[in-house]
């Protein structure tokens, strides 16, 4: 049972932080919490498709003569290095709209922000 459990230690993890970030989005009402809870759920997203493609014993795919046995897989390292900078665009759009809104109502309160208008 235990080696089992940290075997998958990576997908655990990546499934409690998950957890971690669905329940601030869903619970909290600070604007600033919210944008940290989609920063983790990114971050879980990461760690799960790294964990992907972890091969025990994995060569990079980078050589021309590559030795024989198991490569990683080079797709989803490229498809979290393509989800890190749409983490970080996504994160510096949000947080610039934190900013005006608090700006505007002098709260972070997600409920004040919605009865904005104008």
């Amino acid at each position: 049972m235990t080696e089992t459990l940290i075997g998958n230690f990576p997908f655990v993890a990546a499934v409690v932080l998950m957890g971690i970030a669905l329940y601030i989005l869903i619970f909290r009402r600070n604007l600033l919490k919210i944008v940290m809870g989609i920063t983790i759920l990114s971050s879980s997203v990461n760690l799960f498709l790294v964990t992907l493609g972890y091969r025990a014993g994995g060569i990079a795919p980078i050589y021309t003569d590559a030795p024989e046995g198991p490569m990683v897989l080079p797709v989803v390292q490229a498809l979290t290095l393509t989800n890190i900078v749409i983490a970080v665009a996504t994160s510096a759009l949000i947080l610039s709209l934190v900013i005006r809104i608090y700006r505007h109502t002098g709260s972070l309160d997600s409920k004040k922000s919605r009865r904005m208008k104008g």
